[in-house]
């Protein structure tokens, strides 16, 4: 096990991660503690950072000395972003910080801070083609990548908390102010000839998208938990900034997931995504969790050996994760992969089953974690299991997907499938509805072939007639639990297939 941290002085946030990373299980946050500095705030107008904000800084970071030696941390990485690299007295900050808490602090370039942001998308999240955006409390950075690789990148010297301060006199923009905030906007964003009409997903990093996120689930009452790779269309996101230009401060810090101290800078920060998404004609707005800190993390643990990654070996990363919170047997899981593979593309041979690449990926990922609720409770492993895999923050999946991997890794039956899916009726349409039931039910029924946890079976072969289906299965033992098991569960397989199935044991 190694554990790392990060110290992030932003120029709004000042953030301490503490990471647990085992090879074979995985890179995990284990703390993430943060303090509101507005350090923007404090540079005047030549340029300098006042006392004031640099004793912020320093106490601050005395504070973090505390937890870090707590943790006998020995490898710690503490960079700095927009609001000490524009500072002209940065060479003096950073002797104070020296002398007074004992640490190096390394300034991070404009294009290193859009890099590891890069880094942190492409390896939480499916998105294969898109646009970044980091926006700070004084600066946004932007990139683009294809098929997983980086192609441009830049950072504006502009944030939140400056724009807040440039257009925004009152508590609520005016119209006027409005206009001339997305004239400023559009101005920028055009100068860079790449970022136009691209037509892809924008990824969104940092606190201010993360309360865009939050506000829009509570308003919509969510029903599962998590914003990574949360996804917004159009009208979402345009009609909440419509909405945020209009509260005062008083409301906005009423608002169920806006944190109060982004009340004041939600708004001219709601615009820059919006602006973006004008810019772009992106195909929708969606959050990422993993930003800056977890980039720097990701690269110094690859060995700087960054290299694009699949959407599948996202996944792939975060379920390792997976099997070892929740004891799964990987061998067991892996047979299962198999099995229930095989089972899929035998029904698809006779024509029960219409084959789809998806649906099969959908049915391995399901099959590994079948029942992993059975760690909390047997008796109700169904539930524990939908519950667990809906309501975790999985990369790799966005939240439409990873409900559907709920309902099929937890399917019990018919009744429990329709209850679990009550709140997201809207989500699927009959046929997915339908395709989910048919992919639970054959799960269901391959896991009984696996009834004494023997990994016995080793080849199906499946024959139909006009009235059912018969399953000739080759066993490498005495296949009692299994005979039991499989009679018992294939009735949820038979009515989705509306057929009877006949059931062959062969020892061989």
């Amino acid at each position: 096990m190694k554990k790392t941290a990060v110290i992030d002085i932003g120029s709004n946030t000042i953030r301490l991660v503490i990471y647990h990373y085992e090879s074979d299980k995985g890179m995990r946050e284990i703390e993430n503690i943060k303090t509101v500095a507005r350090l923007s705030a404090y540079l005047d107008e030549a340029g300098r950072m006042n006392n004031e904000g640099v004793a912020i800084l320093i106490n601050t970071l005395e504070s973090f000395k505390e937890i870090v030696a707590y943790h006998e941390l020995t490898d710690l990485r503490v960079v700095a972003t927009a609001a000490v690299r524009q500072a002209d007295n940065q060479k003096d900050i950073l002797k104070e910080v020296e002398k007074k808490v004992g640490w190096n602090v390394s300034i991070l370039t404009e294009e290193e801070e859009a890099y590891f942001g890069y880094v942190a998308v492409v390896h939480s999240t499916p998105i294969k083609s898109g646009v970044t955006i980091d926006m700070g409390g004084g600066s946004t950075e932007i990139t683009y990548f294809e098929d997983k690789k980086l192609k441009h990148s830049h950072s504006f010297p502009f944030g939140a908390v400056t724009l807040k301060k440039k257009f925004m006199k009152e508590e609520i923009m005016t119209s006027s102010e409005q206009k001339k905030l997305i004239a400023f906007l559009k101005e920028r964003f055009t100068s860079l000839s790449w970022l136009q009409n691209k037509q892809v997903p924008i990824i969104a990093i940092g606190g201010s998208a993360r309360n865009i996120a939050q506000i829009d689930q509570q308003f919509k009452e969510y029903p599962i938990a998590g914003v990574h790779q949360y996804f917004m269309s159009k009208t979402s996101l345009f009609s909440l900034r419509d909405q945020l230009l209009s509260k005062t401060i008083d409301e906005l810090e009423k608002l169920d997931g806006l944190s109060s101290d982004r009340a004041d800078i939600i708004a001219p920060a709601s615009q820059v995504f919006c602006q973006l998404f004008e810019i772009t004609r992106a195909t929708g707005f969606l959050f990422s969790r993993k930003g800056l800190r977890d980039g720097i993390v990701i690269k110094e643990l690859m060995d700087n050996n960054i290299t694009p990654v699949s959407k599948h070996e996202v996944f792939i990363n975060s379920l390792k994760e997976l099997s070892f919170d929740y004891s799964i047997n990987p061998a067991d899981a892996e047979y299962m992969m198999k099995l229930s593979a095989d089972l899929y593309e035998q029904l698809c041979k006779i024509g029960e089953f219409q084959h789809s690449e998806d649906n099969l990926l959908l049915l391995k990922r399901g099959a590994y974690l079948y029942y992993l609720g059975e760690y909390i409770d047997s008796e109700s492993s169904s539930q524990h299991t939908f519950y667990l895999i809906a309501n975790r923050s999985i990369d790799g999946v966005l939240h439409h997907d990873r409900i559907k991997l709920a309902l099929i890794a937890s399917f019990k039956n018919k009744s429990s499938l329709q209850q679990y899916l009550q709140p997201f009726s809207e989500w699927f349409t009959k046929e997915e509805q339908q395709t989910i039931r048919e992919l639970g039910a054959l799960l269901k029924f391959a896991y009984s072939l696996n009834g004494s946890k023997r990994r016995l079976i080793n080849q199906v072969t499946v024959h139909q007639s006009s009235r059912e289906v018969k399953m000739i299965l080759e066993a490498a033992g005495n296949t009692l639990a299994e005979e039991y098991q499989s009679e018992k569960q294939k009735k949820h397989l038979e009515k989705a297939l509306k057929k009877s199935i006949v059931l062959e044991f062969v020892k061989k």
